[in-house]
C-alpha cells in the first residue's frame, strides 16, 4: 500500500519547521493549537505511512535530532525532574534516529551503552537489579540519588526499540521474556501484561497493544519469535473474513489509524486494519 501521498502525510509535512522539528519533541509534551503534533508524533505517523530516510522530511528531522544529540541544538521541552534529563533525552533522540538509519555514530554510541547495561543485567539467565544499578551508574557516570534522578525503567518504548537486534544472543531472550511478562507492559505504549491479549478486539486497547507487539516482532532472534506464537493464533481468531481484519472505528487515534484519507466507508477501514495486521503476522513468522 502507498500512503505517502495521502492527505495525512501532506498535513504533517506542512507543519514541519525549517529546522526539521515539529516544535516540542516528546510525545507527552502538550501541543498547541498552532502546533497540534509533537516531533515524536509526527515521526511516528510518517513512519507508519511509509516514510524512510530517503524522504526529505525525514532527512531534515534526523539532522535536527543529531544536532540536538551532539549539543548544537536542544529540544524545547520542559525538563522532567524525575530522572536525569540528559540521559533520557539522549535515549529518546538516539531511538528516533535509529528507526530511520543505523549509520549515525552518536546514536550508535548511546546504543552501545544501553547494550552493555542490559547485557550485564541479564547475564545470569534472568534480571539482576543490583547489577542493573551498578552498571547504570558506571555506564552513565552518575549516582542514583535525588539530584541525579531516578533510574530509567528499561521496559519503556525507547530501550525496547533502541536495542532491537543489538543485544547478545544469550541475554536477549531473557530480556524479551521479561518484557512480555512485565505487569505494566511497555511504558509509553501499553500498560498491561503483554502475554494477556485484549478482551475486546475492536478497541483502542487493541490498537495500543499492537503498537507494543510491533516493537517486539522486529527482534529477529528465533527464540524471541517463538515466544510470539500466541499472537498469531489470537489474530487469526479475530479475522472478519479470510485474511481480513476490522479493528472498528474505536481504533482510530490519528497516529496509527487512519491510513486511508477517510474512514467514511467500512472498506477503507478494513483495508487499513488488514494492511497493519498482515505486516505483524509476516514479521512473526519470518
Amino acid at each position: 500500500m502507498d500512503y505517502k501521498n495521502g492527505k495525512w502525510a501532506k498535513k504533517i509535512i506542512e507543519l514541519q519547521h525549517d529546522d526539521g522539528s515539529w516544535g516540542y519533541f516528546h510525545s507527552l509534551s502538550n501541543p498547541t493549537p498552532k502546533q497540534p503534533i509533537t516531533t515524536e508524533q509526527a515521526l511516528r505517523r510518517l513512519e507508519i505511512l511509509g516514510f524512510t530516510i530517503e524522504d526529505k522530511p525525514i532527512k531534515k528531522a534526523v539532522k535536527y535530532m543529531n544536532d540536538c544529540l551532539i549539543g548544537k541544538n536542544r529540544i524545547p521541552d520542559r525538563e522532567e525532574k524525575l530522572h536525569n534529563w540528559n540521559i533520557f533525552t539522549s535515549l529518546m533522540l538516539s531511538t528516533r534516529i535509529k528507526i530511520f538509519t543505523k549509520e549515525n555514530e552518536t546514536a550508535n554510541c548511546i546504543t552501545r551503552k544501553w547494550c552493555e547495561l542490559i547485557n550485564k543485567s541479564f547475564s545470569k539467565n534472568g534480571y539482576d537489579h543490583e547489577i542493573y544499578v551498578k552498571t547504570y551508574e558506571k555506564v552513565f557516570e552518575t549516582k542514583i540519588n535525588h539530584k541525579a534522578g531516578r533510574l530509567i525503567d528499561f521496559v519503556n518504548y525507547y530501550p525496547v526499540s533502541l536495542l532491537t537486534n543489538e543485544l547478545d544472543k544469550n541475554s536477549e531472550p531473557y530480556y524479551f521474556e521479561y518484557i512480555l511478562n512485565h505487569n505494566n507492559g511497555i511504558y509509553y505504549i501499553y500498560n498491561k501484561k503483554l502475554t494477556e491479549v485484549p478482551k475486546i478486539f475492536k478497541s483502542k486497547d487493541t490498537n495500543n497493544y499492537l503498537r507494543a507487539i510491533e516493537l517486539l516482532v522486529k527482534y529477529d532472534n528465533p527464540e524471541c519469535k517463538n515466544k510470539l506464537k500466541f499472537i498469531v493464533k489470537w489474530l487469526k481468531e479475530n479475522m472478519v473474513n479470510e485474511n481480513e481484519w476490522d479493528m472498528g472505528k474505536e481504533s482510530k487515534d490519528n497516529i496509527n489509524f487512519p491510513l486511508s484519507d477517510s474512514w467514511r466507508n467500512d472498506e477503507n477501514r478494513i483495508k487499513d486494519c488488514t494492511y497493519r495486521i498482515s505486516k505483524i503476522l509476516g514479521s512473526c513468522v519470518e
